[in-house]
């Protein structure tokens, strides 16, 4: 059956491919001398969907700038994206705990809980809860993964926004060497 598509659509005309488009123009039609036997000629290779193509859409504008992202957008991005951290620590803390819930009903982990010197039941909670744990610390990362993903439009603008702030905070940071006893910058009896 494939073959039989094959010779259908290289039986096609080619005027027939052309003119069935909106925006194609007569002048884009190959020469008859590429229909003859011998249709690998330099002028026959012109691609013909390709003029066609970037002719349709020369003219509309290509630049889709963003407005500058303003101090308290950010802000709100800035709350959404955590918001979207914690939303993916607690999934992946409670899919990492029942898969290593899962793997260590298996009895795979046999060897490591006998050498440990506990209740059998203690460890492999607490192995549990170590799974969860490990899937709760990698929710901040697929959490900012996704929501890069989704607002990808302003990912640029919100790293340079970050840059400043973080910039600004260290600007107007109070010195701690007068308000910490335990630093003794200041006070030392030297």
């Amino acid at each position: 059956m494939a073959s039989s598509l094959k010779t259908s659509v290289l039986r096609m005309p080619l005027t027939g491919l052309v003119r069935s488009s909106q925006k194609a123009s007569f002048s884009t039609l190959r020469p008859a001398s590429c229909l003859s036997a011998s249709p690998f000629r330099p002028q026959c290779f012109t691609p013909v969907v390709a003029k066609t193509f970037s002719r349709a859409y020369a003219d509309k504008p290509q630049s889709t700038e963003l407005p500058p992202l303003d101090w308290n957008s950010f802000f709100k991005l800035r709350v959404s994206r955590r918001r979207y951290q914690l939303l993916f620590s607690i999934t992946n803390g409670l899919f990492a705990g029942g898969a290593g819930a899962v793997f260590l009903s298996t009895g795979l982990a046999e060897p490591i809980i006998s050498q440990i010197p506990l209740d059998p039941f203690m460890t492999l909670g607490l192995m549990t809860l170590a799974f969860s744990g490990l899937g709760w610390l990698s929710g901040p990362s697929v959490g900012n993964q996704v929501f890069y993903l989704l607002n990808r439009q302003w990912k640029k603008q919100m790293t340079q926004k970050e840059a400043q702030f973080f910039e600004r905070i260290k600007k107007h940071r109070v010195d701690p060497t007068n308000s910490s006893a335990s630093n003794p910058g200041k006070f030392s009896s030297r």
